[in-house]
């Protein structure tokens, strides 16, 4: 992540956490990332990895690119979120809350394999293919999917994806926030 980018999830973390009237102790029981680590994301000095940024949005029953840009920002700016070797993010539409959903951009390097946590209850992503093949994983199983290919599933459920050609994949994933969620 960029440093901007680093800054705008800190402070949003640091927003949330004001706004439920929470302890460090207190986020970290929710969200399963460590106290130390919490406070050095909301200081600016430590990039989460992309499991661990959904580990948080889930505790707080938040969408994902709530933490990736402040109210103030321009929504139809585009947010480039780097975390990880393999994996490129950009936020295409952060969260609405009129349709309860977002839509982000991803694409995996060769090779790369994402794993993802089960998501809160009401969750639902959809994937749309858009260049590339790639695999996601579901029922304990992979599924392969080629450019114009799309699914949908229940997102509160271990699932992933990886890239198992030699060229970029790319992707988009809308992820939909049901009023079985507390979102």
């Amino acid at each position: 992540m960029t440093k901007d980018i680093n800054n705008t999830v800190g402070t949003q973390l640091k927003i949330a956490r004001n706004e439920k009237g929470w302890s460090l102790d207190t986020t970290s029981v929710h969200t399963g990332v460590s106290k130390a680590m919490l406070g050095q994301i909301e200081r600016g000095e430590s990039s989460p990895t992309i499991t661990r940024l959904w580990k948080i949005a889930s505790g707080f029953h938040l969408p994902i690119t709530y933490f990736l840009s402040t109210p103030h920002e321009n929504n139809e700016t585009a947010k480039v979120l780097n975390t990880e070797k393999g994996i490129s993010i950009t936020t295409l539409f952060p969260f609405d809350k009129t349709t309860k959903s977002e839509v982000l951009s991803l694409i995996l390097t060769p090779s790369h394999e994402q794993m993802s946590q089960p998501h809160n209850i009401g969750v639902i992503e959809h994937i749309l293919v858009i260049e590339g093949e790639i695999e996601y994983f579901l029922d304990q199983q992979w599924h392969p999917l080629r450019a114009g290919e799309v699914v949908k599933f229940d997102a509160n459920q271990n699932h992933g994806y990886r890239n198992t050609s030699t060229q970029p994949a790319k992707f988009h994933n809308i992820i939909c926030y049901t009023d079985k969620g507390k979102f």
